[in-house]
């Protein structure tokens, strides 16, 4: 593992860049150890980078919270052949406004299965977790862990509220849940034991767009109430779902 700041990558970021193998056809990228805008940031500059990256093989990359795993073909360039290699395409990395996400606005009609347990949870009333949830601007720090799924921070820890012990087997598409101090909102139906309070009858994952994915890494989300009409309305449109 190299140092905090490893001079093979002929970088020295903000916060420690650390590099290692995952097995003999990854290496692994890590910007820090905890979770944080300025370590999501580097992430997102070095993926800028990486986009448009012509490299022979390199097969693919993916980001997380603190860390970028690029995979590639190891008869065709070697670790540290990688590492030289990607030394070149970071040193320009600069402040660009780019980097600080497009803010994106989700309609939520607030009437989940479990908004009234994630109330009772955290002893608020169900308008006080609407108000609350609905508040803070959130950043999107990762997707997955199925196409287009945001992990969002910056949630307030007043509704934090523990996944369920027994996953429901289907979750319908555009649900917003909370999970501990995350929120995210599920783009496709699917299983899962994230605490439901609303839905959103934006399409967050459709592979008819040029981008199939709404929200990207390092956008900025504002989740605001709607009536039950207005959902129905928004959820008939064209973008709907």
């Amino acid at each position: 593992m190299g140092s905090p700041h490893d001079q093979s990558l002929g970088i020295a970021l903000p916060d420690s860049i650390r590099h290692y193998p995952m097995g003999d056809q990854a290496i692994v990228l890590s910007f820090g150890d905890s979770l944080s805008e300025a370590v999501n940031t580097q992430v997102r500059k070095v993926v800028a980078c990486i986009e448009n990256w012509s490299q022979p093989g390199i097969i693919e990359y993916v980001p997380a919270y603190t860390t970028i795993t690029i995979y590639y073909d190891p008869l065709t360039i070697t670790y540290q052949e990688l590492l030289t290699a990607f030394q070149t395409i970071i040193q320009d990395i600069s402040d660009d406004p780019k980097y600080k996400g497009v803010k994106k606005e989700i309609p939520v009609y607030y009437n989940g299965d479990d908004l009234a347990y994630v109330a009772q949870y955290n002893g608020l009333t169900e308008e006080e977790v609407i108000h609350i949830h609905s508040a803070p601007e959130y950043r999107v720090y990762m997707i997955g862990f199925v196409p287009g799924f945001p992990y969002l921070g910056g949630m307030d820890s007043r509704i934090a509220t523990a996944r369920k012990e027994v996953p429901r087997l289907k979750i319908e598409a555009g649900a917003v849940g909370i999970a501990g101090q995350q929120t995210g909102v599920y783009p496709i139906a699917t299983p899962g034991g994230w605490q439901i309070i609303g839905h959103t009858p934006l399409q967050l994952f459709d592979l008819k767009r040029e981008k199939p994915s709404l929200l990207e890494v390092g956008d900025l989300v504002c989740f605001v109430p709607i009536t039950y009409n207005e959902f129905v309305k928004l959820k008939t449109e064209s973008y709907g779902h």
